[in-house]
């Protein structure tokens, strides 16, 4: 029989080898069902992974304020009425455009990755014409 110990949040279990010889007993409780975006009672779950962590951090409650705006909004179209809380959000991201990230720091990023690329290519083309012309040297020098 294993020994079972518990530690803290977790259970050890030890096992011999006769433990594993026969099909294992143990029956593992049902995992808790995750309650999502919106709870039951129909509030925001702001401990929600699918938020990323947008809830928590510098702009938090500029988030946190828009998004519920959105959510409880009865506006047409919905969220109609919340335009001051987007922009309020927005202006607080742009503060921390390495935290947010910004359109312009994309394109930035795509545009020296594509001139990295280029100058792999332009070594690599580089390279291979100079091993052409060592090979043909060592060629022509046999030949001699």
């Amino acid at each position: 029989m294993p020994l079972i110990r518990q530690d803290g949040k977790d259970t050890i279990i030890f096992a011999s080898k006769e433990d594993h010889a026969s099909p294992c007993k143990i029956e593992l409780p049902e995992p808790e069902p995750s309650p999502g975006l919106i709870l039951p009672n129909g509030e925001i779950n702001w401990n929600c992974p699918c938020l990323g962590g947008m809830a928590t951090g510098p702009c938090g409650l500029e988030f946190r304020e828009a998004f519920s705006c959105f959510h409880y909004s009865t506006a047409d179209p919905k969220g109609a009425d919340c335009r001051e809380q987007f922009t309020t959000m927005q202006i607080c991201m742009s503060d921390y455009p390495e935290l947010y990230g910004s359109k312009e720091s994309e394109d930035e990023t795509n545009q020296a990755s594509n001139a990295e690329i280029s100058d792999v290519k332009d070594i690599a083309i580089e390279s291979k014409d100079k091993a052409i012309e060592r090979e043909r040297d060592w060629l022509v020098g046999k030949a001699s």
